[in-house]
């Protein structure tokens, strides 16, 4: 089964325009270059070698580094464009493609439990503390993904936490807190739940009561 995705094609092309850049500068600069850090690049270069010993790029006259238009002209065609393999013939095009999605979302999710929740290496050795810090391994990704699913999709996980972790507080003075960062996200997320991240100074009861008031405004909601 074939299929288009307009979002996968942008990714695609943005991904494809950040390699052309290294492949630019290596037609232009070939002595900044090996084979070791011409990755991803080398392949739209025509008349590229390198030296089998010391891994750097070899000139030769008459063959000028040229940049593979047509390559890229090729790849360009089918940007966007899924090929999925599946024995489950009985099922229709859009179940298969939901449960292809699905499979990407778990992945995500075990690539943002280890990666941008940083659940490892585990420094623990009793056996209740290793119990609570998995529990909290597995919670943390739900109440993220539910944050998500609340904002409408409109953010990925990873800018969502690092939002969160971005909002922080330092004490200025006696009780007043100072909040230094704000962004479009963190306004997304305080219309969502009724939070004003935008106001820089907070006392400690203001904290306690923003805290309360998100404890209380989650028992009631379904």
């Amino acid at each position: 089964m074939v299929f288009y995705s307009p979002a996968y094609a942008k990714k695609a092309k943005m991904e494809r325009e950040e390699v052309l850049k290294k492949t630019q500068s290596m037609v232009q600069e070939p002595q900044k270059y090996t084979r070791s850090t011409s990755y991803g690049a080398a392949k739209y270069v025509k008349n590229l070698s390198f030296d089998k010993e010391t891994g750097e790029i070899v000139t030769h006259a008459g063959k000028a580094l040229e940049i593979d238009e047509d390559l890229i002209a090729q790849e360009e065609l089918y940007d966007g464009y899924y090929a999925i393999v599946t024995s489950e013939h009985k099922l229709s095009d859009g179940q298969i493609i939901d449960i292809c999605r699905g499979l990407w979302k778990i992945e995500e999710s075990f690539r943002i439990t280890k990666s941008d929740l940083e659940t490892r290496p585990v420094y623990l050795q009793n056996l209740e503390h290793i119990q609570a810090h998995f529990l909290i391994c597995f919670v943390a990704p739900v109440l993220a993904r539910l944050l998500e699913y609340r904002l409408g999709r409109k953010y990925g996980v990873t800018p969502i936490l690092e939002s969160l972790r971005r909002c922080e507080c330092s004490l200025v003075e006696q009780n007043i807190y100072l909040f230094d960062y704000y962004d479009e996200i963190l306004k997304d997320i305080g219309e969502l739940l009724n939070i004003d991240f935008s106001k820089k100074y907070r006392t400690l009861g203001e904290i306690k009561k923003v805290l309360g008031d998100v404890k209380k405004s989650g028992k009631t909601q379904p």
